[in-house]
């Protein structure tokens, strides 16, 4: 809820000359402020909460497009390193360019949702849903080849979880083949050597969340990893309903040597994904996305698996596990329940040339297809990247080299609430200073996120909304206020400053000036304190009632309003509205004088505002207080409704 603007006078005359309807409106005033003060001290404070908060405006056309039509289910294609961004809607496939401005779509069936876009060789393949008859179309230049139906690579309800994943000539999918006979969700290969599914009992109602391929030391060794989480077996009350979990299968896997296992996998095992911290005693069981990142040297084993986690009460957390020690799990623990000696080949190995598995390998992973062992995140203390009171729903991180060389892995979160959270992770140690840069806003209008993709080569965030799609840079360092030292406290890798603005480091073509102290980055900036606040100058009446009001840009500092020696008024992190403000009921002789709005964010000190309240003539006053108080009345009647809407929704 946003107050009036700074500065604007409250009903101003003294209290007997004040007729009813003024003095109740004050009084109005006077609540709302009080109400909204005490929502904002609810919602509390973590210093996970982002810093600032950004409104991506961009331009229209350049960098965000609208649909034309509300989409309640987009699907999101591009290609790293191209201007252009595709998006299967309603019956419509759209392309847009954004540096040219232009867009253009492709139509399908009108009861066709499209679910998938993917880069073939023969062009983009679509599919879609096409009136429960899952079908796929090519898209060749401008025109469109039907395919026909072809099951398994779109569901038959835009609703229902789905998963396509592709490699080379393969397909694997989790969508079911038939619409009222096939309700057992199973991970199958629908095309490649020989078509497998998972046996009905190994998995209880999935939701999967993503799948990937690994390609390890030898190819007969290469891996298919798909994360999902399922229903917990363990049905004590206490228990949380969801485990999130991780499964393996040889991608070399060509089925079983007995009519019982001959068309299904027989290299599957699952893992439990544990997102805890034993400090604060909070578990996080509900797996919501992954992302992910690659070694920048190629090695396997050090990929990075971002995991996004929420618990019943919706708060989130964020842990990184990594594929080698998911590939150690499954390659030495026992199974969960399994008290005889192993068989050999054991469970899960993959075997070279192409060799099946026994029966009795199979069987005993049939009935025992969970690991004792669990998968924990990276780190001595195994514990999550970080946690938070947000309900964060998609991750993807960069990793990028700030100008002093560091490497960063910057984390990109989808809320709940329609923004996407910046946060900074030092790429060089596990567990360091994590710090919540922003809250950006990407669209127009508000609106959930329904899908965000990212491009490391152009520097990019493509997300999409059921009215729009957006182009977000990852450089927004415009946004930064204050000189050097609102800069540097950005504490964002991607900007510095340079010739007395805050840049982005790509676009500078020499070295910025930025900080490697996280605590204390403004200490780096050639002048010692930051530049005060001008001097602002308002007359009014004695007796008159008015507030001051300072934009609270940090959310990570205590705001103060200082009036001679005193603190009027402080505002501490967390506080939710966008400005602190001081209310003066009643303005006596004492309260003339000079308004300072300080911010203290560790040892970080700016003058935020300077306000000097000034007598105003008595006549001046007299003449102007009749018209004064029947505008003030007639204001916040008229804006009374709305704040209080605005506060109830907040």
């Amino acid at each position: 809820m946003t107050p009036p603007p700074p500065g604007r006078a409250a009903p101003s005359a003294p209290r007997a000359r004040v007729p009813g309807p003024p003095a109740r409106s004050v009084l109005l005033l006077r609540l709302l402020l009080l109400l909204w003060a005490a929502a904002a001290s609810a919602q509390g404070h973590s210093r996970s909460g982002p810093r600032i908060f950004a409104v991506w405006k961009g331009h229209v056309g350049q960098d965000r497009v609208d649909f034309g039509q509300t989409e309640p289910h987009t699907v999101l294609f591009h290609e790293p390193g191209s201007s252009s961004v595709w998006v299967g809607g309603r019956g419509k496939v759209y392309l847009f360019d954004f540096p040219e401005g232009k867009n253009a779509s492709v139509r399908t069936d009108c009861e066709n949702y499209i679910t998938l876009l993917e880069r073939r060789s023969e062009g983009l393949l679509a599919c879609g849903t096409n009136a429960r008859h899952p079908s796929c179309w090519n898209l060749v230049n401008d025109t469109v080849v039907p395919l026909g139906e072809m099951r398994g690579y779109a569901p038959f309800s835009p609703d229902e979880n789905s998963l396509v994943l592709f490699e080379g000539d393969e397909v694997y999918s989790t969508i079911r083949k038939q619409e009222y006979n096939g309700k057992i969700p199973r991970f199958r290969r629908i095309r490649g050597e020989s078509e497998l599914y998972t046996s009905d009992t190994v998995m209880q109602n999935p939701q999967f969340i993503k799948a990937t391929i690994v390609h390890q030391d030898q190819a007969y060794d290469d891996k298919i990893y798909y994360f999902f989480r399922e229903d917990n077996p363990d049905k004590n009350p206490e228990a949380p309903l969801n485990v999130s979990r991780v499964a393996q299968l040889c991608r070399g896997d060509q089925g079983g040597e007995s009519s019982l296992s001959v068309s299904k996998w027989n290299t599957f095992l699952k893992a439990m994904l544990v997102c805890s911290d034993a400090a604060t005693n909070k578990n996080f069981n509900r797996l919501q996305d992954v992302f992910l990142l690659p070694d920048p040297s190629g090695q396997w084993r050090d990929t990075r698996v971002y995991g996004v986690f929420s618990n019943p009460w919706n708060y989130s957390a964020v842990c990184v596990y990594s594929l080698g020690d998911i590939d150690k799990v499954f390659r030495t623990s026992s199974l969960k329940g399994y008290r005889s000696s192993l068989p050999n080949p054991r469970p899960g190995k993959c075997l070279p040339d192409q060799q099946p598995i026994p029966t009795e390998t199979f069987q005993v992973a049939d009935r025992h297809p969970e690991v004792a062992q669990r998968v924990e995140p990276m780190g001595p203390l195994k514990t999550p990247l970080f946690h938070s009171k947000y309900h964060y729903q998609k991750v993807v991180v960069h990793r990028m080299q700030a100008s002093h060389g560091e490497t960063y892995h910057v984390l990109y979160l989808t809320t709940d609430r329609g923004t996407i959270h910046k946060v900074v992770e030092p790429g060089e140690q596990e567990h360091s200073f994590i710090f919540n840069i922003m809250e950006i806003q990407p669209f127009r209008r508000a609106a959930a996120i329904q899908t965000m993709s990212l491009d490391a080569e152009r520097r990019k965030l493509y997300v999409s909304s059921q009215w729009e799609v957006s182009q977000v840079p990852l450089d927004l360092c415009e946004v930064y206020g204050g000189g050097c030292h609102g800069c540097l406290m950005s504490r964002d890798p991607y900007c510095g400053w340079d010739q007395g603005r805050c840049v982005s480091i790509y676009s500078s073509q020499r070295s910025v000036l930025q900080s490697i102290n996280p605590v204390e980055p403004h200490k780096e900036c050639p002048n010692p304190k930051p530049d005060k606040a001008p001097l602002q100058k308002v007359s009014l009446a004695p007796n008159s009632r008015y507030y001051l009001s300072c934009p609270m840009e940090s959310r990570h500092a205590t705001y103060s309003w200082r009036h001679k020696e005193n603190v009027e008024q402080s505002c501490e992190p967390g506080h939710q509205s966008p400005n602190c403000i001081l209310f003066i009921e009643n303005l006596t002789a004492q309260q003339y004088g000079h308004y300072f709005c300080e911010a203290q964010e560790g040892s970080y000190f700016r003058e935020a505002q300077h306000w000097q309240l000034l007598p105003e003539d008595g006549i001046m006053a007299e003449h102007l207080l009749g018209h004064a108080c029947a505008l003030a009345t007639s204001l916040w009647l008229g804006v009374l409704p709305t704040l209080t809407l605005g506060l109830l929704v907040h």
